[in-house]
């Protein structure tokens, strides 16, 4: 386990997955990450990727060729490598090897960058094409933030803040994973959203290009809570497993396929493309208050 620590924060991160293990605030003395209880969901922080979300029957085709991914992709379940660490930063990385080409037929290096300033952590994704193909990849973050977060407030105390009033649909889930054709009412030019355990019942709340860039964790009962930052990922999705004391904000490069996905990969809807030896950069950020 590798931790980072400084006046505010100490943050720990699993090579497994290169994910995050805990954001521990020293000035509220309060943890902001979900402690993985098996019981609902074991996982933290996993990093998604080269797909987010399912695909169409668990395949996708390329040059003529069908491959088989499962949900979210193969990154969070391997062992990635610690290249660099300090007090306050920490890099990891992951190359394509025998193992991922024989499902994803790409070379590729992927790099998580966590760095922590005062009482912000900042969590940087960077891939690399290594290869000579064009590299075709979805990536996403997946953090489980404790809901409620300070000792003596319930679930329903707590409300997402976006920085700009919405008027944005959600894209339903099917039983299979996929997005739905179509879109429901969802926001309607607001900046808020009450949180409540019946809100994920239905799987996750999917939105698609929505004017915000940061949201706010707030409580009607607490000043603590969280500022997430996610300027560049034109997908998001908010999740919680049904009765488990957490809520996921995931800023998403990619989606899930859709129910009418022709699962050709460089058709993909929010996929991205790498020439040879280019890099793609994004980040999102956590203040914790």
């Amino acid at each position: 386990m590798i931790q980072l620590e400084n006046e505010y924060l100490k943050v720990s991160i699993n090579a497994k997955g290169a994910e995050l293990n805990n954001i521990y605030n020293k000035t509220t003395a309060l943890e902001y990450l979900w402690n993985g209880d098996p019981a609902f969901w074991s996982k933290k922080s996993p990093i998604l990727f080269p797909i987010v979300g399912e695909l169409k029957e668990g395949a996708y085709h390329h040059n003529g060729n069908t491959y088989h991914l499962g949900r979210h992709g193969f990154a969070r379940d391997m062992e990635f490598e610690l290249t660099h660490s300090d007090h306050s930063s920490a890099l990891f990385s992951l190359k394509s090897n025998a193992e991922t080409l024989e499902k994803y037929p790409f070379h590729f290096t992927l790099e998580i960058v966590y760095s922590i300033d005062e009482n912000q952590l900042c969590v940087k994704y960077k891939v690399h094409n290594t290869g000579e193909d064009t590299l075709y990849f979805s990536i996403g973050g997946h953090p489980a933030f404790r809901v409620p977060l300070a000792i003596g407030t319930h679930y329903e105390d707590y409300f997402l803040s976006f920085s700009h009033k919405e008027s944005a649909p959600r894209w339903p889930i099917s039983k299979e994973g996929l997005i739905e054709a179509e879109p429901l009412p969802f926001l309607n030019d607001t900046d808020r959203l009450p949180l409540s355990r019946e809100l994920f019942f239905k799987d996750a709340l999917v939105f698609k290009h929505l004017e915000s860039n940061e949201i706010k964790l707030l409580s009607s009962s607490s000043r603590h809570g969280l500022t997430f930052h996610f300027k560049g990922f034109p997908y998001l999705g908010i999740w919680a497993f049904k009765g488990a004391d957490f809520v996921c904000i995931e800023p998403w490069c990619g989606i899930a396929d859709s129910v009418g996905s022709n699962q050709h990969l460089a058709d993909k809807e929010g996929i991205n493309t790498l020439k040879q030896n280019d890099l793609f950069e994004r980040s999102w950020s956590v203040t914790t208050f």
